[in-house]
């Protein structure tokens, strides 16, 4: 069985140097923790995580704490799930998953990553004496991960005019939170680019709202008309209502009218016909949401800042 002390000869260093690039990564320069981890790895040589937890006082319990009301099994956080969990695998870390705000603190945990942050849950976590990181993008100085959803947006509504739509509407969220802020002003900044003028409505994330929506001011949009929507459960709601109008009219989905979806997790790929989208690295996410976080216990809750994955647009049947 590999040691220690095999490991600090193979890389030509003090036991206390490999303890240390082990238990308190923060207190040596990266060229020796790089030097001492490919030693590690060249023996195949893995800590022990029960002793590690002991010698700094840890539980190795991290809590995934979602703040809105949602259904964790649904494939858009069951991807974000299962890549934190494989995140966490790295360091042999453990999760619990914690839907109620008021058991955040309840329990040893060493940090925690939060989910569906609002402004109203910011002076919360001022308060909290554990490392935490975000998912979602915020102005207030929080570490976190998210989806570019300013570039994200950009692209919809520039492949909506390349495709040569000449009416491009945007339906968003009815919520005045950042990562809206960002994707409506992804489609605005583009269409202003090409001196259109933007038109803007915003929708609860229900399909069904969406859907009465679009029935209702359907009589206002001309054929050559493409909905970007800032979710695909928006899309969808879009899609049903031009279906229904568009049965008695000669036009058709994607060639008079166009829709461009949100997420592209699951319900792009359900939906009839097959959604547009613009696809979020969910589980790609969900990953370096880990890492963001191991790092930042290990480091005693430094700063680590902001990631932002770059998404893709998928074509499929919503668009000529």
């Amino acid at each position: 069985m590999t040691t220690l002390s095999d490991v600090a000869k193979e890389a030509n260093v003090s036991k206390m140097t490999v303890s240390r690039v082990i238990n308190h990564p923060e207190q040596v320069t990266p060229e020796l923790r790089a030097m001492v981890e490919k030693a590690m790895e060249s023996l195949n040589y893995h800590p022990n995580s029960i002793a590690q937890a002991l010698v700094n006082n840890r539980s190795n319990v991290v809590k995934f704490v979602t703040l809105e009301d949602i259904d964790t099994t649904e494939p858009y956080y069951m991807n974000l799930l299962f890549g934190f969990a494989r995140g966490l695998n790295s360091k042999q870390y453990a999760m619990q998953l914690v839907t109620d705000p008021d058991q955040i603190e309840k329990g040893r945990a060493d940090g925690y990553l939060i989910t569906g942050a609002r402004n109203k849950n910011y002076d919360m976590f001022d308060k909290l004496d554990k490392p935490f990181v975000l998912f979602g993008e915020n102005h207030r100085g929080y570490d976190f991960v998210d989806s570019d959803n300013q570039m994200a947006e950009k692209m919809a509504t520039q492949y909506a005019l390349d495709r040569l739509y000449k009416h491009i509407i945007f339906i968003g969220i009815d919520i005045k939170e950042p990562f809206e802020y960002s994707r409506e002003a992804g489609y605005i900044n583009t269409l202003q680019q090409h001196q259109l003028i933007p038109q803007i409505y915003r929708v609860a994330n229900h399909s069904h709202v969406a859907e009465k929506v679009v029935r209702e001011h359907f009589k206002e949009f001309k054929k050559d008309t493409c909905f970007i929507c800032a979710s695909d459960r928006i899309a969808i709601g879009v899609v049903r209502a031009l279906q229904r109008a568009l049965q008695s009219q000669d036009a058709r989905i994607p060639e008079d009218f166009g829709v461009i979806g949100f997420d592209g997790v699951f319900l792009d790929q359900v939906s009839n016909p097959k959604l547009t989208t613009i696809k979020q690295p969910i589980f790609e996410m969900g990953e370096m949401l880990a890492k963001m976080l191991l790092q930042k216990i290990a480091q005693s809750g430094s700063p680590q800042g902001e990631i932002m994955l770059k998404p893709k647009l998928v074509r499929r049947q919503t668009t000529r």
